[in-house]
């Protein structure tokens, strides 16, 4: 949101409303029969925290989204510019007026903050009870741990190489350690005249007085779970497509496993977990050979898993937290404590340069040779899952936890793109589309990535608003329409 909204995109924005006798996650009402509401303090944050949005006043949901209009249009704009000041930073809304059924409505438009701003919070009640994030159609108060992620990427605290008080170097596998120290400095020549403890301390792995950190823990100690016992892996299969759902056989989980040890242990344990619980077929060649083919391509998997390594949170708020994976009879999906860091987003996985939550340790284990380059994690899943034949992976961000589904579905997308194609005969918002074919409606992001765009960039579809792609108004409609 860069510019006020013109009369004709609010009033269609109000017409759509009072079709769907609905507030959305992006769209706020407020009746303000008796004046400006004197709270829009949530709202304020919540939008400005998560991807922006619209106050609407003049509507009174209560009443069946009833056009109540507004009775002083200027007075309006003046308190609710006098609220946002009182945010921290100051939010800045772009205020326009419409008239509808003979009525005044007023819009005020709140763009997402950059990351380094957030969290946005009422000063009146301060960070910790002032910041606040929409879901849905709800403004909920931020969790310390969502407050406490966007100071760490602010601030740049680095939550891998604090210590712990239970922790010493008797802890440290000391042949694994003299194993990494050779190979770094064979990949780094310039390191070969430095001592032992110079250079555990150089790469993130003890502080100067040879305290071991969570990164040495992590790679290289005895047993790291005794820094905390989630520090791990929790590996189930689960009997029905719904999580802890009993099967016929009243059965919730067929496999039900804690995976420990260090990050390359526990790659391999997870790695192994999963081949063994996933179907394998067989497939004759060309030649006639007989390949063993496995329902998820093992080298997504992997990727998926040293991710959610990686990048896991390793703070004190998630510690407690284990990375999970779950396999479905029709997807697996893997989640680890800590969303995307930083000023990535889901639109830009696997396509810009990403801040990285955890640097040492990413750094570490491309000199074991675990990871070949920490950037192509991503872009390699989706090929794997394209070479495979399956439904592109769906990746998530959803309050402090990343979560990465693959779906054992093979792609066979031409009844479906043409059942779009026909439902499309007339103009339709994506979230209309995206719940028609049983897609989240509320996050169609996903379903208009892989279904909708495709489809536009081949000239089937057609944005209804081309020159404003984002447009709240925005419907999408055949191309001969």
């Amino acid at each position: 949101m860069g510019e006020i909204m013109q009369d004709s995109e609010l009033i269609e924005l109000i017409t759509k409303i009072k079709e769907r006798k609905a507030e959305t996650s992006k769209i706020e009402f407020k009746s303000a029969k008796g004046g400006t509401p004197e709270k829009l303090y949530d709202s304020f944050s919540s939008f400005s925290n998560t991807e922006g949005g619209i106050i609407i006043f003049g509507i009174d949901e209560k009443a069946g989204y009833k056009v109540c209009g507004i009775q002083n249009p200027d007075e309006l704009e003046k308190k609710v510019v006098e609220q946002a000041k009182e945010m921290e930073p100051v939010v800045r809304p772009l205020i326009s007026f419409c008239e509808y059924d003979g009525k005044t409505i007023a819009a005020a438009e709140i763009s997402e903050m950059d990351s380094i701003s957030k969290p946005c919070y009422y000063t009146g009640k301060g960070k910790s009870k002032g910041s606040y994030i929409r879901i849905g159609d709800a403004d909920l108060p931020m969790t310390e741990y969502e407050i406490y992620s966007y100071d760490a990427f602010k601030y740049k605290t680095e939550d891998e190489l604090r210590t712990n008080r239970r922790i010493d170097e008797s802890m440290i596998d000391q042949i694994q350690l003299d194993g990494f120290i050779a190979k770094a400095v064979s990949v780094k020549p310039n390191l070969v005249n430095m001592d032992k403890k110079t250079l555990v301390t150089l790469n993130g792995l003890a502080d100067k007085e040879g305290t071991p950190t969570i990164c040495g823990i992590m790679l290289f100690g005895k047993y790291p779970q005794y820094l905390s016992p989630n520090l791990d892996i929790v590996a189930v299969v689960c009997a029905s497509n719904t999580y802890a759902e009993e099967s016929a056989t009243g059965e919730r989980f067929l496999v039900n496993k804690r995976l420990d040890g260090t990050i390359p242990q526990m790659l391999e344990s997870a790695l192994s977990f999963v081949q063994q619980n996933m179907k394998i077929s067989t497939v004759i060649d060309e030649s006639g050979h007989r390949n063993d083919v496995y329902e998820y391509p093992v080298k997504a998997i992997r990727e998926i898993i040293l991710n959610a390594l990686i990048h896991r949170d390793y703070s004190i708020h998630t510690e407690n937290e284990p990375i999970r994976i779950e396999m479905y009879p029709n997807r697996i999906e893997v989640s680890n404590p800590g969303g995307l860091y930083g000023r990535l987003t889901l639109d830009e996985l696997g396509k810009t340069k990403a801040d990285v939550r955890n640097p040492f340790i990413a750094a570490a284990l491309e000199i074991l040779n675990t990871t070949e380059n920490r950037y192509s994690g991503i872009p390699t899943i989706y090929a794997e899952m394209k070479k495979a034949g399956l439904l592109e992976p769906k990746f998530e961000n959803i309050r402090g936890t990343f979560k990465v589904t693959l779906y054992n579905e093979k792609r066979s997308e031409n009844r479906l793109t043409e059942e779009i194609i026909d439902f499309c005969r007339k103009p339709r918002s994506k979230e209309m589309i995206a719940k028609q074919f049983g897609f989240d409606a509320k996050h169609p992001a996903y379903f208009v990535k892989n279904y909708i765009i495709p489809l536009i960039e081949e000239g089937k579809l057609k944005y209804t608003i081309p020159e404003k792609p984002r447009s709240k108004n925005q419907r999408i409609v055949v191309a001969d329409y």
